[in-house]
């Protein structure tokens, strides 16, 4: 069996069409990376919740979300009131669950869990596995159909969406540079912002009475 590191997004997947992927690729360990282990949209998938059912099917749950979530409560990971991820990634809290990932992977099959269902949509991929995979850990991410993506790929299929030139054939462009233009775009992108999360909040409520 390969040791590495998988990745998923739990979505909008019923329990049981969850630990389905789960059993397809023989994950031992769920390392839930939400800062809040909540959602109110898919309430199978709040932290109780989740782990009373992962327990009855054998599966081991590890809250991760101190160390590896997206949302730091280090003010000194925020420019401009939006989180940085070098900046969080530098700090000795990240390290440490980087290390709990990495010594757990040598003794059980471990999944790093957020909510995205597209690992290129969430921190899972663009923040913890990239300084994973600079570790040296191999990282598989889990898709929706149960198919996997080897981290490398879905790099590549990121520089695509984000319109950056991809040739294997360039003397002037190493795929490490590639890749940190398309890990910093999409960082900047996706990494959590309070204000905008807190006007999201606002919407949704007014949606919702009217």
């Amino acid at each position: 069996m390969e040791e590495a590191v998988f990745t998923i997004g739990h979505s909008t997947h019923s329990e049981d069409r969850f630990i389905s992927l789960l059993r397809k690729h023989a994950v031992a360990v769920v390392c839930d990376v939400r800062s809040q282990p909540y959602s109110r949209i898919n309430p199978q998938f709040n932290r109780e919740n989740l782990k009373e059912r992962l327990r009855a099917d054998g599966i081991r749950y590890v809250f991760l979300g101190k160390e590896l979530g997206a949302r730091s409560d280090d003010a000194t990971c925020y420019v401009n009131g939006k989180v940085q991820y070098d900046r969080l990634a530098r700090t000795e809290l990240f390290h440490h669950g980087l290390e709990r990932v990495e010594t757990g992977m040598k003794k059980f099959r471990v999944v790093l869990m957020c909510a995205e269902r597209d690992p290129l949509e969430c921190h899972r991929a663009i923040l913890v596995a990239r300084y994973l995979e600079k570790d040296g850990v191999t990282i598989r991410h889990i898709h929706a159909d149960g198919s996997l993506e080897k981290h490398t790929e879905a790099m590549l299929r990121l520089a695509r969406q984000l319109h950056l030139r991809v040739d294997e054939h360039d003397f002037f462009r190493s795929r490490d540079d590639l890749f940190a233009e398309a890990y910093c775009l999409q960082g900047g992108r996706i990494a959590y912002d309070p204000g905008l999360a807190k006007s999201a909040n606002g919407r949704a409520v007014k949606s919702a009475v009217g």
